[in-house]
C-alpha cells in the first residue's frame, strides 16, 4: 500500500531534516536564536515528517486489517490520498511560513486534508466495528 511506502519515506525524511537542522542547534542564534520564528517553524517541519509519516503507516496498517474488501472501496481512496497529500502539505507548509511569516494562512490545506483523512478512517473504522459486533 502506497501510504506504508510513503509513511517509511517520511520518517527516514524526518532523521535526514533532523540532521540537517542538528548541525547548527548548538550555536545560541542559529536561525535567530533558539525562540526565533524560524527556527520554532523549521523544528515544527522536521517534526511534521515524523507525525504524519507515522499517520501514513498507521492507514497503510489499517487498511490491510481490514483487508482487500475495504481497500477496493471508493471511499479508501480518498483516505489514502487525504493522508499522503495532508502528509505533503504539513512539511512544506511549515518550511514556507518560517521564510514568508504572511503565508501562515497556508496551513489550511494540510488541516483540512488530515482531518479529512481522520474523519473517513474513524467513519470507516467505527463502521467496520459495529458491523462486526452485530
Amino acid at each position: 500500500m502506497l501510504n506504508l511506502a510513503f509513511g517509511w519515506t517520511w520518517i527516514t525524511m524526518g532523521f535526514v531534516a533532523g540532521a540537517v537542522l542538528g548541525m547548527g542547534f548548538h550555536k545560541d542564534e542559529f536561525m535567530g536564536g533558539y525562540n526565533s520564528w524560524a527556527r520554532r517553524l523549521t523544528r515544527l517541519g522536521h517534526i511534521a515528517f515524523f507525525g504524519t509519516g507515522f499517520l501514513n503507516v498507521m492507514v497503510g496498517l489499517t487498511g490491510l486489517l481490514f483487508g482487500e474488501s475495504y481497500l477496493d472501496a471508493p471511499i479508501w481512496t480518498w483516505i489514502s490520498i487525504s493522508f499522503l497529500l495532508g502528509g505533503c502539505w504539513m512539511p512544506i507548509c511549515c518550511f514556507v511560513v518560517a521564510v514568508k511569516k504572511e503565508a501562515k494562512t497556508i496551513f489550511v490545506i494540510p488541516v483540512v486534508l488530515l482531518t479529512t483523512g481522520g474523519v473517513l478512517i474513524s467513519w470507516v473504522t467505527a463502521q467496520s466495528l459495529i458491523g462486526s459486533v452485530l
